[in-house]
């Protein structure tokens, strides 16, 4: 269990503005409404409660890490207490091991820093991005790179801290081991070495690029393949292209959250696009052929005679492009809707009146009068 000390202090209920019962669809849609409002790109200057919302998300958005969240949050005035009388079972000054504590000793090892080994390699940060797509890039799919802001490996030291051509040193106060051993009363914890911060060895000798660090600022470009099809507010995950590790471990991931612009004609249904074609009275009671555009290209639709106003014509493969060599295209859904003139010419006007001495419209609500 991967419990981090912020747990304890942050809720993460009231930064999205949720309740602790909010549903995985709530939660969703609350996080994108806040991540569109607080955006750097759309809010200069709100980096930090981007921030904030995109750390709470990335706990409670994930079922499994949200339970664990909820039993630490359960379980914080409990750990109030260690090192106190009544802060656990079992005081008197006795001394216990983490390793005793079963799953609990696992749920504060992690929280107070316990580590096996000095150097323990440590997965990066994931990191999240926007990228907007116009409407026929999410429909096609297209290539392209986002920029992802943050640090990287410095090149000057390779990442170690230390000016070319010196050495890192063991560090004096923790011997190497990257730890500390912190008496709390009842129970002894291992801390990191704030002196060389659990790596083990310090750096005398400190790279003047990066100062020490061994992380210099970075403005990646990290190639992204979206498929045809994509939805608005869609997250697509680029594995290893997230924050580096440390110590060796593996970088962490890229979320890309796609962000994609309406269109003027067309709306998406699955994998079925839609556009709206406007006929005339007299063109929806005879019949006619319409020319209507498709993404690419226009297309020829026959509206039959009689057609209802709302009625749906399909023309099979103009939808959104399958995303397999295998599998068949999206269709193209025509959607006839009959415009009644506002502003009718006298000669058109006085056709109406000749249609409407037929009586055709009695004729057509005699069920209602029937039911009367």
């Amino acid at each position: 269990m991967a419990v981090q000390r912020e747990w304890f202090e942050k809720d993460y209920y009231k930064v999205l503005g949720v309740p602790e019962n909010v549903t995985e669809k709530d939660l969703t849609r609350a996080y994108r409404k806040l991540a569109k409002q607080y955006h750097p790109d759309a809010n200069p200057g709100s980096e930090d409660r981007f921030k904030e919302i995109s750390s709470a998300y990335e706990v409670l958005g994930d079922p499994e890490k949200r339970k664990e969240y909820d039993e630490v949050r359960k379980m914080g005035p409990a750990a109030a207490g260690f090192g106190g009388p009544g802060g656990f079972p079992g005081g008197g000054g006795q001394t216990f091991r983490m390793e005793d504590m079963g799953d609990l000793g696992d749920l504060f090892g992690g929280l107070f820093g316990r580590r096996t080994r000095g150097r323990q390699a440590q997965r990066g940060d994931d990191i999240e991005t926007y990228l907007h797509l116009d409407f026929a890039e999410a429909i096609d799919g297209v290539t392209t790179s986002v920029h992802v802001p943050g640090d990287a490996p410095c090149g000057s030291c390779r990442g170690t801290g230390a000016k070319d051509g010196t050495a890192m040193k063991t560090c004096t106060r923790c011997n190497g081991s990257g730890q500390l051993n912190d008496n709390q009363g009842m129970f002894s914890l291992a801390q990191v070495c704030p002196t060389c911060t659990g790596r083990g060895a310090v750096v005398e000798v400190p790279c003047a690029v990066c100062h020490g660090s061994g992380r210099a600022p970075s403005n990646r470009q990290v190639k992204v393949r979206i498929a045809p099809g994509v939805e608005d507010g869609q997250r697509i995950k680029v594995r290893g292209k997230g924050a580096p590790g440390t110590n060796g471990g593996p970088a962490g991931d890229l979320h890309v959250v796609l962000s994609v612009k309406p269109h003027s004609l067309f709306t998406k249904k699955g994998r079925n696009l839609i556009v709206s074609v406007p006929v005339t009275p007299a063109e929806a009671v005879l019949g006619t052929v319409v020319t209507v555009p498709s993404l690419h290209e226009s297309v020829t639709v026959k509206v039959p005679a009689g057609i209802q106003h709302g009625t749906s014509l399909r023309v099979r493969g103009y939808g959104v492009p399958a995303a397999k060599a295998d599998a068949a295209n999206g269709d193209l859904l025509v959607r006839i809707e009959v415009a009644v003139p506002k502003h009718p010419s006298e000669e058109e006007h006085a056709l109406y009146e000749q249609l409407a001495a037929l009586g055709n419209g009695a004729t057509l609500r005699a069920h209602l009068e029937r039911e009367g």
